[in-house]
């Protein structure tokens, strides 16, 4: 799909026929698989992404000029660091992450931290609409 092109159709795929990825700023087998992207539906509003994070698995620590983030744990345990403190979250729990917020997150527990990942806009770069 073209940069420029956002689908009008509906989206429908099943989650196991995704690539998983380790995009930049992860390490250590955090991986994630794009679900709704500007890449995958021309979307420019949002990013839904599922991450599987294992154990020392992590996202550095970053800032997001205007998107906001949404992380909901499926399984797991990890550690989310929101400007300094710290906080564990584990089945079931999200937090939602506004812009300007230093932020990472550390798989902790003894099994692999599955998570979803919802931005929004779909790019950092973009006011939001």
């Amino acid at each position: 799909m073209s940069e420029t092109t956002v689908s009008k159709e509906a989206f429908l795929r099943n989650i196991a026929s995704m690539k998983w990825r380790e995009f930049p700023g992860h390490f250590r087998g955090a991986l994630s698989k794009e679900l709704v992207s500007r890449a995958l539906v021309g979307t420019r509003r949002i990013d839904f992404r599922i991450s599987h994070y294992q154990p020392m698995a992590h996202v550095e620590e970053h800032v997001h000029a205007v998107q906001e983030q949404v992380y909901f744990v499926l399984e797991g345990e990890g550690l989310l660091t929101l400007d300094g403190v710290e906080s564990l979250l584990r089945t079931h729990d999200y937090v939602w992450i506004p812009p300007g917020i230093r932020h990472s997150f550390t798989a902790c527990g003894l099994v692999p931290l599955v998570f979803f990942v919802l931005t929004s806009p779909a790019e950092d770069a973009e006011v939001p609409v």
